[in-house]
């Protein structure tokens, strides 16, 4: 058994931990992220699963929010090597008739496209994009500030009036079919919005999903749905070598088994080795709340009211995915596909509610609603010349496609989908490499039960909700100790946000105001779960 020093120890090396180690040794800090896979990156990690040539994203693939974060945009990876790309277009939705709208980073483009299924809406999708560019910053602030975002809702509270507040408040609470109907006649712009909501695991007629269709879309048409030269390993490759050119130091296939506490305090940890790795300052975890309070946290060192709220801890639906190399371009019969990087397909609205539906009540949908990308047409590194790299997911109910015989099933019906809209599709594919929910979790066990969320983004499980009721920020009851996962606040997709978070509580811990900041926070966590 060996023993090892540092400020700070991060336990994973998916994006959060990356994210929260590169801004704690910006601080000076000495910092060890460990990892218990062969490779850095979690979900952010690329690979030739289909063929040689053929580069797969296994499980991120474009990154709409990673583009306006400011975590994200503060780090400067473009000076560590990342670069960036654009599919033509940024999205099409593919209705089951054929018909099909196009969001595009040309407001013009868009607006005629949703102007074809009714004429006022051109104008009504401008009107939409410009509320969005007045509050987009101190929105954006606010959504990727730890919990309560003070100054940046005083700053969107000052652009946006109290009028204007209440209704976007309001907003935040609307099913994302409702919403749309508000703002548009047609079922063009409608299905933008909640084509983007059905991203998370919310039904469009879920109270709360407005939200992430509207953010979605509205940063799809502000700065495009770009994705990594070179595939979505390279935005963690830059995130290492940042870490590295600043002293950090990365292991692999280094599982943590153990944090180690004394009086109430984060010392360090153990390993899969036993060795201990102490820490000065801070540990960090970037792993799921239910990993890191039910089986590296002692029960011993937990409220049992917090213990008793993790047995309620709502995970996110189950996920298939199926990556292929193809011989050629898709053959889309709607030309406006034909350029774009993401594709919704197999359902119109009412195909989006009966899908969200089956969900809810533990069936497989019969239709399943598909997120497709056209890797090679976003970035033509992905594959040879003259194919295409293309990707699909759905969702499914947790449980339900845990063998082999229904994974294949499911596949079945995904490429029966898209051959509907793409007649020759399935005459293209050269191979194919299928994740259900055991592959997703096999490769990054943090995607439990094929959960690709960190748990639900059902508004019951979010901001001081989330992941269990309390005060919504990366601090947790053991002191020095934070969550810097998806399962904290802000939540899941590549933002950085939970991890800048924990890193952000890491380093007011430590500082000249630690005393009185671990006084707050546990004055806090006592009225919280006393």
């Amino acid at each position: 058994m060996s023993t090892e020093t540092f400020d700070a120890v991060v336990i994973g090396a998916g994006h959060n931990g990356l994210v929260a180690a590169n801004l704690l040794a910006d601080a000076g800090w000495s910092v060890l992220v460990l990892e218990q896979a062969e490779q850095p990156g979690g979900t952010v990690r690329t690979d030739e699963v289909t063929g040689p040539g053929f580069r797969n994203d296994l499980c991120s693939a474009f990154f709409p929010l990673t583009a306006v974060s400011p975590v994200m945009r503060r780090l400067g990876l473009e000076d560590h090597g990342l670069r960036w790309r654009h599919a033509p277009e940024v999205l099409a939705h593919v209705l089951p008739d054929d018909r099909c709208v196009v969001l595009s980073r040309d407001i013009e483009r868009t607006a005629e496209s949703v102007r074809d299924f009714a004429p006022g809406d051109g104008a009504a999708w401008r009107s939409l994009f410009a509320q969005w560019q007045y509050i987009r910053e101190p929105l954006l602030d606010a959504l990727f500030t730890p919990f309560p975002p003070v100054r940046p809702a005083v700053r969107l509270l000052r652009r946006t009036g109290t009028a204007d507040a209440l209704r976007l408040a309001r907003m935040l609470t609307l099913p994302a079919r409702r919403f749309g109907e508000e703002h548009f006649a047609g079922e063009g712009a409608r299905l933008l919005l909640a084509g983007n909501a059905a991203h998370s695991d919310l039904s469009v007629d879920n109270a709360g999903s407005a939200v992430f269709g509207w953010l979605l879309a509205m940063i799809g048409q502000d700065a495009g749905f770009p994705v990594p030269v070179g595939g979505a390993g390279e935005l963690t490759a830059a995130l290492v070598r940042r870490l590295v050119a600043r002293g950090g130091r990365l292991r692999c296939r280094c599982p943590v088994t153990e944090v180690l506490v004394a009086d109430g305090r984060a010392m360090g940890v153990r390993t899969g080795a036993d060795d201990l790795v102490r820490a000065r300052e801070a540990v960090l975890a970037d792993v799921p709340a239910p990993t890191l309070y039910g089986g590296m946290v002692g029960p011993e060192w937990l409220p049992s009211r917090l213990l008793g709220d993790l047995d309620r801890f709502q995970w996110d639906s189950a996920t298939v995915k199926v990556d292929w190399a193809l011989s050629g371009p898709v053959p889309w019969t709607a030309e406006g596909a034909r350029e774009a990087g993401t594709i919704h397909l197999g359902a119109d609205l009412d195909g989006l509610s009966a899908f969200g539906g089956d969900l809810v009540r533990g069936r497989s949908p019969r239709d399943p609603f598909l997120l497709f990308g056209q890797m090679t047409t976003s970035d033509p590194d992905r594959s040879p010349p003259g194919t295409e790299s293309a990707w699909a997911y759905t969702h499914v109910p947790r449980g339900v496609m845990e063998d082999r015989t229904a994974l294949d099933r499911q596949v079945a019906r995904i490429e029966r989908t898209v051959e509907k809209n793409a007649p020759g599709f399935t005459d293209l594919i050269r191979s194919r490499y299928v994740q259900g929910p055991l592959e997703l979790a096999g490769h990054d066990p943090g995607l439990v039960g094929g959960a690709i969320n960190g748990g639900t983004t059902a508004i019951h499980q979010q901001l001081f909700f989330r992941p269990v009721p309390g005060l919504g920020r990366a601090d947790t009851p053991v002191d020095r100790l934070f969550l810097a996962g998806a399962a904290a606040h802000p939540g899941g997709a590549v933002h950085g946000g939970p991890g800048a978070n924990a890193a952000r509580a890491a380093l007011a811990r430590a500082g000249l105001l630690g005393a009185g900041y671990a006084a707050v926070i546990r004055a806090a966590n006592r009225a919280v779960y006393d």
